[in-house]
C-alpha cells in the first residue's frame, strides 16, 4: 500500500476542503486542537498525525483515505471491481479482452501508486501470456508481481511464484520448475504458514512436473496432500483445479474409474463457475484418461471438444498440445494419415523453450508412423529430435520409451552398436523411476 501524501500537498488539500465547506480554521480544529494548529498544518510544516487526520476527515465529510492521499475512498473499490471483471473476462476464454482490462488497471493503479492492485493487474497479465503461449513475457509478469508485492506474507505471494514455475514447466524447465514450488512449499510447511488455498495451489502445480520427470512417488504424495487439503480451501476453481490434476497420479496407478470421477468433479465445477478454458482442459484430461484405457472413440470425442473450446478461446499453446494428443488417438485408430497432418500443422507453434515436452511427442509419433510406413530415414530424424528435447528438459518418464523405438529402428536397419547405445540410455532413465536430484522432499504439511 502507498503512504500518505507529503505535509505540504495535504495541507493545501485540508485547506481547499476547509473553504469549499465555508469553516473557519477555528471551527474546523474544535474541539481537540488549535485554529493555530490548523495554520501550521495548512501551511504544510507539520506532519499530521492519524489522530489529527480522523479528525479533520471527520470534521470535513471526507474519507480518511482521501484526505490523506486525495483518491476518493471509492476508488479502489472500482479498481477491484473491474480486476473481478478482467478475471471474468479470462475466465470465459477471452485472454487478448481481459489482457486489454488488465493492462489499463495496471497502468491506473501505477498512477494512484495503488501496490495491491498493480500486484494482482501483473498477476491477471501474465496469466494471460501463458493461456496465449507467451511464456517468456508471462514470467516477466509473474515477476514484476512479486516484485511489487514486496514484503507482504508468502501465502500472498504464492499465485506469483506459482506463475513463474508454470511458465518454467511449460517452456520444457522441468528441474527449476520443480525447484520453485518444493522450495516455497518447503519455505510455507517449514515456517508454520498453513494457508490451505496456497499450499492447495502449489501441489497441484507441480504433479504436472513430477509425472514428466518420472519422479511417481512424489506425485502420488503431492496429489495426497492435495487432496486432504481441498476441504479447507476457499476456492471453488483452485479444487477443481486440483482434482484435474490429481487425475493424473490415479491413471498412472491403474485407478481409471477413480481419475473419471474426479475429473467430473472439476468438469461439474468449471460448469458451474463458468471458466471455459479450465472446462476445456478437463475434457482434454479425459480424452487423455479414456486413451490411456482403451477407449479410443471416447478419447477421441473427448479430445475434438477440448480442441475445438480452445480454438476458440485462442489458447494457442494448449490448443496445439491437445492436438498432440488427438494425434496420438487417430493414429492408434488407424487415421495415420490424418494424424500425420495435425501434428505438421502444429510443430511450428512449438520450440525448445515453449511446449517442449508435447514438441517432443509430436516427434516421437511422426516417427512412429514413419516407422510403420518403413520411412526410416524420418522416423530416425523424429526420434532424435524428440530425444534431444526430452533430454534437454530431464523428462524421464518418456525418455526410456523412446530410446527403445530409437534402439529397435537402429537394430532393424544393422546398427547394432548405436542400437545398444540407446537401450543402454533407456535402460539408465527405468533403473530408479524417481530417483532424480531434486534433492530431499519438501515438508509436510500439519495435516
Amino acid at each position: 500500500m502507498s503512504e500518505r501524501d507529503d505535509p505540504v500537498t495535504i495541507g493545501r488539500r485540508v485547506q481547499q476542503l476547509r473553504v469549499e465547506r465555508g469553516l473557519t480554521q477555528k471551527q474546523l480544529a474544535e474541539p481537540a486542537y488549535t485554529a493555530a494548529y490548523i495554520s501550521t498544518l495548512e501551511a504544510g510544516r507539520v506532519r499530521p498525525s492519524d489522530d489529527a487526520l480522523r479528525h479533520l476527515s471527520g470534521r470535513l465529510d471526507v474519507g480518511f483515505d482521501e484526505l490523506a492521499t486525495g483518491r476518493p475512498a471509492h476508488l479502489v473499490t472500482d479498481l477491484r471491481l473491474r480486476l473481478t471483471e478482467a478475471h471474468r473476462t479470462l475466465a470465459t476464454g477471452e485472454a487478448e479482452a481481459a489482457t486489454e482490462q488488465y493492462a489499463r488497471l495496471f497502468a491506473e493503479a501505477e498512477l494512484l501508486d495503488l501496490t495491491e492492485v498493480c500486484a494482482a493487474a501483473l498477476l491477471g497479465l501474465g496469466e494471460c501470456a501463458l493461456e496465449t503461449g507467451e511464456l517468456e513475457e508471462g514470467r516477466r509478469f509473474f515477476e514484476r508481481a512479486e516484485e511489487a508485492f514486496g514484503d507482504v506474507p508468502l501465502p500472498v505471494r504464492v499465485p506469483a511464484l506459482r506463475g513463474r514455475a508454470v511458465s518454467h514447466y511449460l517452456a520444457g524447465e522441468l528441474r527449476y520448475s520443480v525447484y520453485l514450488l518444493e522450495s516455497t512449499i518447503d519455505e510455507l510447511n517449514r515456517g508454520g504458514l498453513h494457508d490451505p488455498d496456497a499450499l492447495l495451489l502449489l501441489y497441484a502445480s507441480i504433479i504436472g512436473p513430477y509425472m514428466d520427470m518420472g519422479a511417481h512417488a512424489r506425485a502420488a504424495q503431492a496429489a495426497e496432500f492435495a487432496l486432504a487439503l481441498a476441504p479447507q480451501a476457499g476456492d471453488p476453481a483452485l479444487v477443481a483445479r486440483m482434482h484435474r490434476s490429481v487425475a493424473r497420479t490415479l491413471i498412472a496407478e491403474g485407478r481409471v474409474a477413480e481419475a473419471d470421477a474426479s475429473l467430473a468433479k472439476a468438469s461439474e465445477l468449471y460448469r458451474q463457475l463458468q471458466l471455459r478454458t479450465e472446462l476445456a482442459n478437463c475434457h482434454w484430461m479425459r480424452g487423455y484418461v479414456y486413451a490411456q484405457n482403451g477407449q479410443l472413440e471416447r478419447a477421441e470425442d473427448e479430445l475434438r471438444q477440448a480442441l475445438s473450446m480452445l480454438s476458440a478461446t485462442r489458447a494457442a499453446l494448449y490448443s496445439s498440445q491437445a492436438a498432440v494428443e488427438l494425434a496420438d488417438v487417430l493414429h492408434r485408430r488407424g487415421k495415420s494419415d490424418e494424424a500425420a497432418a495435425l501434428l505438421h500443422d502444429v510443430l511450428s507453434d512449438f520450440s525448445p523453450e515453449r511446449g517442449a515436452l508435447h514438441s517432443a511427442a509430436a516427434h516421437r509419433l511422426l516417427g512412429i508412423i514413419a516407422d510403420d510406413a518403413r520411412d526410416t530415414e524420418a522416423a530416425e530424424e523424429h526420434y532424435v529430435r524428440a530425444l534431444s528435447l526430452l533430454e534437454r528438459a530431464g523428462a524421464a518418464g518418456d525418455l526410456a520409451d523412446l530410446c527403445r523405438l530409437l534402439g529397435d529402428l537402429l537394430r532393424r536397419t544393422g546398427r547394432v552398436e548405436a542400437a545398444l547405445d540407446a537401450y543402454r540410455t533407456g535402460l539408465g532413465h527405468r533403473t530408479a523411476p524417481g530417483t532424480t536430484t531434486l534433492g530431499p522432499a519438501p515438508a509436510q504439511p500439519p495435516l
